[in-house]
């Protein structure tokens, strides 16, 4: 083999002459790296089981969720739904005990007072016949169902309406996502996609009208969004539902607005455009 560091020796360097410009470790990260490329997707290898203590009734379960790093966003829709590659981490979001029917968003999950845990103990849990968590991943059906009991979970315990439209929102989203994941050849295909376009636009529709109230009744931030970014958000969940008068005047607060950043004033001439189309449609 030919020493590619010939010359060297002269500096002193003759010991290191013989290095290789790869070593072992970046071969053997290189090799492995390849490997899991060629290998087929497995949504089960990106989830993991996480252990969480339920904070209405004090019972350890485990729920699973997406492994750190592992997805990567391919892009963002309109209404400012992430979609990534490979696997959907909207699908882990909804947190639910086993045991007593709780269940909340990641983000509002530890945030319980104690009227709030009454309230579910005496509405859910009395009746709540528990969940399998047999499954090594959650299917979109999964998902849906378990985002529903979020949100039956936010209406008992009296949460703020934004947690109410989030979670709507979020639904509208797996809703999406699942006609977005049907095959064309699956049987009644057409039927499925427009009776989920039809739910998700359900929700979408009460996605606005929460988020709408609480813009003015409720601080920022509000479910991690600031100002801008929920305004942007109701502007386009009004046009999505018809209302493109009422999208055109949430977006000119963001075009007007003085904080808003140049990425947020962008979506908001891309929404704007969208409400001119819809208009001349």
């Amino acid at each position: 083999m030919a020493n590619l560091f010939s010359g060297l020796e002269a500096l002193g360097l003759k010991n290191l002459s013989n290095m290789d410009v790869y070593d072992e470790k970046e071969k053997e990260v290189k090799a492995a790296v390849e490997k899991e490329e060629k290998q087929p997707f497995d949504e089960a290898d990106y989830i993991y089981d996480k252990t969480y203590i339920c904070p209405v009734c004090d019972k350890k379960f485990k729920s699973k969720t997406v492994k750190t790093g592992r997805s990567k966003l391919e892009r963002i829709d309109s209404d400012l739904r992430p979609v990534y590659q490979f696997v959907d981490p909207l699908k882990y979001d909804a947190i639910v005990c086993p045991h007593c029917g709780f269940a909340a968003l990641s983000r509002f999950f530890k945030y319980v007072t104690s009227m709030q845990a009454s309230l579910i103990r005496s509405n859910i849990s009395s009746s709540f016949r528990g969940i399998k968590e047999d499954k090594e991943v959650y299917t979109y059906d999964d998902a849906i169902v378990r985002h529903k009991l979020v949100l039956v979970n936010t209406i008992v315990k009296k949460a703020k309406t934004s947690e109410r439209a989030y979670t709507c929102l979020k639904i509208a989203w797996l809703l999406r996502g699942k006609a977005e994941s049907l095959e064309e050849t699956d049987k009644d295909y057409q039927k499925q996609v427009e009776a989920l376009a039809k739910e998700e636009m359900e929700f979408i529709k009460n996605a606005y009208e929460g988020f709408e109230e609480a813009f003015s009744t409720e601080t920022f931030p509000m479910c991690g969004m600031d100002e801008n970014t929920v305004t942007l958000l109701v502007a386009e969940l009004a046009r999505k539902i018809g209302k493109t008068e009422e999208s055109g005047r949430w977006i000119s607060k963001i075009l007007t607005a003085r904080d808003a950043n140049e990425r947020i004033k962008a979506k908001a001439r891309e929404i704007k455009e969208l409400i001119q189309e819809d208009k001349n449609s």
